[in-house]
């Protein structure tokens, strides 16, 4: 099997165990809490996209991969952490932007992780030596893209929520 055959198929099972650990695990406890309390643990997944990062030091990504992809990645993903750190001290100190916050930063963390998709896609970056951002790409995004889609959910069914905490 090549390279990118293999990148594939580990993305795929990824999100698949993903997925069931979402549906088993973490959203029936999710719906046992208050809104805000539910959103918390979700973002603080994205807290960590800070490692994106590394697509920027020098030996550890293949030199031939366009700069401008990796910058873009790199800092749209510590911008993502940022504002999802953000979003977890508005939402614990109950700040009236907490929920728009959380908005905010999910909708930039999604669209940065889309854009990031497409220029996988259209760069063929499993064909370059991605050295250990490769688990950043196998492991890491798909956990990233579960939270994402249950931080949506709960921001859409929002009014249907428990109560906020006090």
């Amino acid at each position: 099997m090549d390279n990118v055959t293999i990148f594939w198929m580990q993305l795929l099972i990824s999100c698949v165990v993903c997925a069931i650990i979402a549906k088993w695990y973490v959203w029936p406890y999710l719906t046992k809490l208050s809104r805000n309390s539910a959103l918390a643990p979700l973002l603080f997944v994205h807290v960590f996209r800070y490692v994106g990062m590394t697509l920027l030091v020098t030996g550890m990504i293949d030199p031939k991969l366009p700069r401008e992809f990796l910058s873009a990645a790199a800092y749209g993903d510590l911008l993502a952490a940022a504002l999802a750190l953000a979003s977890i001290f508005a939402l614990r100190s109950n700040w009236r932007v907490a929920v728009p916050l959380v908005w905010l930063a999910n909708t930039w963390g999604f669209v940065d992780l889309l854009n990031g998709i497409r220029g996988v896609l259209q760069l063929n970056v499993p064909s370059f030596n991605l050295s250990t951002a490769w688990y950043i790409y196998t492991f890491y995004a798909p956990v990233v893209i579960a939270s994402h889609l249950m931080i949506f959910w709960i921001l859409v069914k929002s009014r249907s929520w428990k109560n906020e905490d006090q």
